[in-house]
């Protein structure tokens, strides 16, 4: 893995838990910043996505594992309400849970330049997995979809909450 990669790992893994721990304000930019950086983001790295053999069966599986990863992170977020407006708040197990995907997927990468490749490639024949761009491409697309299931999930947990606490209004009121 090149230093750039590291950097970039490092540097996301900071970005997701500045920008997330602790107890928030839920605002537009709850949800715009991320959903900006995940559509730069594939647009940049996804700009030609390996589709031959099965490259798109381990494509759709990182995809389905970072949804998966995605709403256990939104599970780990707590909405509430102050002062007449949402609150969200991620922990340890937040902070544990994207800690332990981006050094999984960096040490995967450390792993692969050095003294994995030749199990990697093993398999990737064995499973008509075309090469290395494939496995980026799955790698990255767990990340997005990732983000963005949390995205989702937050989103459904918001409207729940704000459902739930306008009835709840609605009933003292009554």
């Amino acid at each position: 893995m090149s230093t750039a990669q590291w950097i970039l790992n490092a540097s996301l893994l900071a970005w997701v838990l500045t920008r997330n721990l602790g107890t928030r304000r839920v605002n537009a930019l709850t949800f715009l910043v991320p959903l900006m950086v995940v559509s730069v983001a594939g647009g940049w790295f996804l700009r030609d996505v390996p589709t031959a053999g099965h490259d798109t069966t381990l494509e759709l599986i990182g995809l389905g594992v970072g949804v998966l990863l995605g709403a256990a992170a939104a599970a780990l977020t707590e909405v509430s309400s102050r002062d007449g407006g949402l609150l969200v708040r991620a922990g340890v197990g937040f902070a544990a849970l994207w800690v332990v995907v981006i050094a999984g997927r960096a040490l995967f990468a450390q792993w692969a330049t050095h003294g994995g490749a030749g199990t990697i490639g093993e398999f990737s024949v064995h499973h008509q997995i075309t090469g290395a761009d494939a496995w980026t491409a799955a790698f990255v697309i767990m990340a997005l979809a990732m983000v963005s299931a949390r995205l989702v999930v937050l989103l459904a947990q918001v409207h729940l909450h704000r459902t739930v606490t306008s009835t709840l209004v609605e009933e003292r009121a009554a």
